[in-house]
């Protein structure tokens, strides 16, 4: 607060008194948001007439205290001294934890009363999602190799059919973790997803389905490569530009192809592209559509999940589309480029403001080697505004990636062609007609 300082004024019968008076001057900010203000001692008044003058003076009748009561020798009022209580803006990460408590349920209580006999809890939820019931028959599991928020991954090999001797990997979902009907909801979509979603060289092969009393189990293609991020750390934190491209491609082809399928990922990050083997050149494949969804052209989501190193702006703004992907990625080529994060911070909430606010850093090194095809790629993605960013599609075609060593999958090209036919005149549409294939 400003330097507070008295001086004297005469009042009406001559006798001098103090008066308090404060400089006008923003308050500074106490840690915790608040405005902190400061006491200060002032002299004693004496009782004389205030020159501002209460609606009840002392001694009036009018005044709302009760008989005998002595009012306060405080001021009404202070003149002009406002106190302001700026708050700091609601945090994104409530919004994160809230979307975790809907899918998780609430937390559990470290102590609570025993439930007498004979009590049911108020909601019953269906918990049979009508998959097969003989995983023990079918698979032989093995060891963890993973585990996630909704579930863990282990090793598993066929005992009967095609799958015999197969190496296998078996998501498990504990149905005891299913506490709220979205949860379940999410599984459910999870394996539709997989389903939906199979034929792409980058994406895990899904094989089936089983669930007991106690789990659902998602048998998918073992992946024994290791992840990205670890493949980024034993590269010493980075990639070069060309070894670069081979990963950005197949991420964006394999993005691309969910988009088609309209499905939009949602937790892209490089802990979910696993490699097939240890080999240099071994495919990547796109794994956990725990939190994936299906949309429609004319439809945006509102729910915020992910992982707050990869969140698009527009999904912590709870309106977004299959764009926050085309974010994902450009966070992950811009780690890929420099081996560091373009938003970072200590906390959460630190972390979604760097991603609403800050700009990414092309400034320090490496970037300065790399080339300006790579950076213009990378900024991009980065664009705080979806519409103006690239889709997948049109990533795959950018200059940096258009070296002729990476060709356009046959169906990116062919969605191209059939986009440019919608979008073409009705002249156009009939000169198109009479070309020759």
């Amino acid at each position: 607060m400003g330097q507070c300082y008295g001086k004297t004024y005469v009042n009406g019968n001559g006798k001098g008194g103090v008066v308090e008076e404060c400089p006008q001057s923003p308050l500074p900010s106490a840690g915790n948001g608040a405005a902190s203000v400061q006491s200060v001692k002032t002299p004693a008044r004496s009782s004389s007439t205030s020159p501002w003058p209460s609606p009840f003076p002392h001694g009036s009748a009018s005044s709302p205290l009760p008989a005998g009561v002595a009012p306060s020798p405080a001021r009404s009022s202070t003149p002009r001294r406002f106190f302001r209580r700026p708050f700091p803006p609601p945090s994104p990460a409530k919004h994160i934890k809230a979307s975790l408590a809907k899918r998780l349920g609430p937390a559990k209580p470290k102590e609570g009363p025993i439930p007498e006999e004979g009590t049911e809890p108020e909601q019953l939820l269906d918990k049979s999602f009508g998959y097969g019931k003989n995983f023990g028959a079918k698979y032989e599991l093995g060891k963890e190799v993973g585990r996630g928020h909704f579930g863990h991954t282990c090793s598993a090999r066929g005992k009967k059919g095609e799958l015999r001797d197969q190496p296998l990997a078996v998501k498990i979902i504990s149905k005891a973790k299913m506490t709220t009907a979205i949860a379940i909801e999410d599984v459910r979509r999870e394996v539709k997803i997989l389903k939906a979603l199979s034929g792409h060289a980058n994406l895990v092969k899904f094989y089936d389905a089983c669930e007991d009393a106690n789990n659902v189990y998602i048998i998918m293609e073992l992946c024994e490569g290791g992840e990205l991020l670890d493949r980024i750390l034993s590269r010493g934190g980075r990639y070069t530009e060309e070894d670069a491209k081979a990963i950005v491609v197949q991420i964006l082809s394999v993005v691309a192809f969910c988009h088609l399928q309209g499905v939009v990922h949602r937790d892209l990050k490089p802990e979910n592209f696993l490699f097939t083997s240890r080999s240099e050149d071994a495919d990547m494949k796109l794994i956990d559509f725990g939190l994936s969804d299906f949309i429609r052209p004319d439809e945006r989501l509102n729910d915020i999940v992910g992982s707050a190193y990869y969140v698009a702006p527009e999904v912590l703004h709870r309106s977004y589309y299959l764009e926050a992907d085309i974010w994902s990625i450009g966070v992950i080529t811009y780690i890929l480029l420099c081996g560091s994060r373009p938003f970072w911070a200590r906390t959460e909430s630190g972390i979604f403001r760097a991603v609403l606010r800050a700009d990414p850093n092309f400034d320090d090194l490496p970037w300065p080697t790399v080339s300006a095809e790579a950076k213009d790629f990378v900024k991009r993605l980065l664009n705080k505004d979806y519409r103006k960013r690239m889709t997948a599609v049109q990533a795959l075609t950018h200059p940096w990636l258009r070296d002729g060593s990476h060709p356009i999958p046959l169906d990116i090209l062919i969605y191209k062609l059939v986009k440019s036919y919608l979008h073409a005149t009705p002249f156009k549409r009939a000169a198109l007609k009479v070309l020759p294939l």
